[in-house]
């Protein structure tokens, strides 16, 4: 079955744009694609290879090495001049989400290495997708180890591996391109500015438009090869502009007022480094090749902008993306050269972005204040929390096995060796010392002759590592009536938005109970996307008494549930409160009962959010029946803790 082409995707023109600069231009440095479910950012991905011309390769090779060009490291080469060659279609690999690290980098055979010798290294998905393209869909969910392999491997155009001294290197020039679903968590800042171009993408809400995908779809399902055939002309066109500009393009020239428009452009929206002067400057050439113009202009630079800036900005995953149109033409004419000088798209520039992203507002300082004191029945007006800090790092006791973060000791893949294991289920990195010494004392009885090592798979032993994990981080936030006495709340909130900065640094889940007036509901699930809890959080308001016992069971519910959804991810329990616990009857004995239930199943902390001078030190109580770390709210920054240490110790020697 043919897939969907490529020009039967209605509308998306941002997007259809950047997938065609990337293809002309690999070095742009690939392609990030942000959007809700449903929105054919696969469908697009994968009809694009069919769009890119065709490859030489030499015989035999593995690593798709060209025949005018070979790799002179290729692990099958060297290939001599003149080797027969075949002509083959552009590849689009796909990276699964559960992929191992060796095979998306590839393998060495370590028994052939220690009888024979040889490096025998068995290629991986890089090496399949030099000069293609690399598709990871849900690139948000990939570890950030092979997020990182990925984007360096593109960057520099190799990929290297090394496995207990022995290193292989082999060429991987490849269009990267990921698509990820923001409610299902960001990326961090570090990769996201790894990525050349972004776009956002949105299903549309103009009914004419949606009428026609359907249209389309259902006719694609009904009869593929014929509806691929009446968008076949059209493909063939668009492929023929592409392979047109990929030789134009290494003639195309950037003058030095195209460059000082971009380092203007890069500086007016703050971007940190160098890379978006880069990665905008290569993109506004691509652009230029597309446009079949020989020198860079003002549109080309507008264009680029909007493509290579819009995820710079995210400083944190609370701030909005997006750049401001104003801006990016503030700076333009800014940095525009005296007199006029062209701006013509020119032919065949196509569809250039439509709209642009527009930087939303800045996250809210503000609702009022509570007034009033936490005895009030009713519900008070939400409180914003202030600017986030560096929260202190608390972490789950033990040694687990769950996905890859920086929160707590694991078991896992990469990290500190700290033993060997023999070959299983989880084999990991091979141990070269280890497995010699296996089979050294086998060596008579197998017959060893000359100076190779007879080696069985028996033998194989694999390096045990401690790294990092990341947790579920479950919120079971206070909103009762006292937390918003005395303008508390903004101090609360503050602290927890800053603990969910800390999360999404260190690849955790979050999830949020809230509890108030009677009962305590679960105003999240456990979710990897702490927009959505900073969302929540940012919403939540304050009233009425304090159920902290049906907090505390609802909490507990929650982690049975989670525990069986995902197991090996262990949770972090973090009680916001004062402590109080006023509702219902026999408050303060239910509430000592559940934190019973809790106590020795779940590693917890109790943020201590009493103020004022006469404290009665219930959360403190509390902390001790959950078995918890117990920690003021003013400490939970972790920049401080040491200062407040030290105002404690001069107040009592005072």
């Amino acid at each position: 079955m043919k897939p969907y082409p490529f020009t039967a995707v209605v509308g998306m023109p941002d997007l259809r744009l950047a997938l065609v600069l990337s293809s002309i231009s690999p070095a742009v440095g690939g392609v990030l694609v942000r959007g809700e479910k449903g929105t054919a950012k696969s469908t697009m991905v994968r009809a694009l290879a069919g769009l890119l011309p065709g490859v030489d390769v030499v015989d035999a090779c593995r690593f798709s090495c060209d025949p005018v060009e070979p790799d002179p490291a290729c692990p099958d080469g060297p290939h001599a001049e003149g080797s027969p060659a075949h002509r083959r279609p552009a590849r689009l690999v796909e990276l699964p989400v559960g992929a191992a690290e060796d095979r998306v980098i590839g393998s060495l055979n370590l028994e052939r290495a220690l009888a024979d010798g040889v490096t025998d290294f068995q290629p991986g998905l890089l090496a399949a997708a030099h000069r293609g393209l690399l598709y990871v869909d849900e690139v948000n969910l990939l570890h950030d180890h092979l997020v990182d392999t990925l984007l360096d491997a593109a960057a520099m155009g190799r990929a290297t591996v090394e496995r207990e001294g022995v290193s292989v290197s082999h060429a991987a020039r490849f269009v990267l391109i990921g698509t990820m679903n923001p409610e299902e968590g960001e990326l961090r800042p570090q990769l996201l500015d790894r990525f050349g171009l972004t776009v956002e993408v949105a299903s549309s809400r103009d009914p004419e438009l949606r009428v026609e995908v359907v249209r389309r779809r259902l006719a694609y399902e009904a009869d593929p090869d014929g509806f691929a055939g009446q968008y076949a002309a059209a493909d063939a066109e668009l492929a023929a502009d592409i392979e047109a500009a990929q030789r134009l393009l290494p003639s195309v020239k950037l003058p030095d007022d195209a460059l000082r428009q971009i380092a203007e452009v890069c500086a007016s929206f703050e971007v940190d480094g160098m890379r978006a002067d880069i990665v905008t400057a290569r993109t506004a050439v691509a652009h230029a090749a597309w446009a079949g113009r020989t020198e860079v202009t003002t549109e080309d630079v507008r264009v680029a902008a909007r493509l290579a800036l819009p995820h710079r900005r995210r400083r944190n995953p609370f701030d909005a993306p997006g750049i401001s149109e104003e801006q990016l033409e503030q700076a333009l004419q800014d940095a525009e050269p005296e007199g006029p000088g062209p701006d013509d798209d020119g032919p065949g520039s196509g569809a250039p972005p439509e709209g642009g992203e527009t930087s939303g507002p800045p996250p809210s300082e503000g609702g009022e204040e509570p007034s009033g004191g936490g005895k009030s029945g009713g519900e008070q007006k939400p409180v914003g929390a202030g600017e986030a800090f560096r929260a202190r790092r608390f972490e789950v006791k033990g040694t687990g096995e769950g996905a890859a973060g920086r929160r707590s000791r694991a078991i896992t893949t990469n990290g500190r060796t700290i033993g060997v294991q023999p070959a299983g289920t989880k084999d990991g990195h091979p141990h070269l010392l280890a497995t010699v010494r296996a089979a050294a004392p086998h060596q008579r009885s197998r017959g060893r002759s000359g100076a190779g090592l007879v080696v069985r798979s028996q033998d194989l032993r694999f390096a045990r590592r401690e790294g990092r994990e990341g947790n579920l981080v479950l919120f079971c936030v206070d909103a009762s009536g006292s937390m918003g006495a005395r303008q508390r709340m903004r101090e609360v909130k503050t602290a927890v938005l800053s603990l969910l900065l800390d999360a999404y640094q260190r690849r955790d889940k979050v999830g949020l109970v809230t509890f108030r007036a009677s009962g305590a509901e679960l105003a999240l699930p456990p979710t990897i996307s702490v927009d959505a809890a900073a969302s929540r959080l940012d919403g939540l308001a304050t009233g009425g008494r304090t159920p902290l016992a049906e907090g505390l069971l609802e909490a507990a519910r929650v982690l049975r549930i989670e525990a069986v959804r995902d197991p090996l991810r262990r949770p972090l329990l973090v009680v916001v409160t004062d402590g109080r616990a006023t509702s219902g009857a026999d408050a303060v004995q239910r509430a000592k009962q559940a934190a019973g239930l809790l106590a020795g199943n779940v590693t917890s902390v109790v943020m201590d959010c009493e103020s004022g001078k006469m404290r009665l030190g219930l959360a403190a109580e509390l902390a001790e029946h959950l078995g918890a770390e117990h920690v003021p709210v003013a400490e939970v920054a972790a920049d401080t803790l040491a200062g407040a240490v030290r105002t404690r110790i001069s107040g009592r020697a005072a």
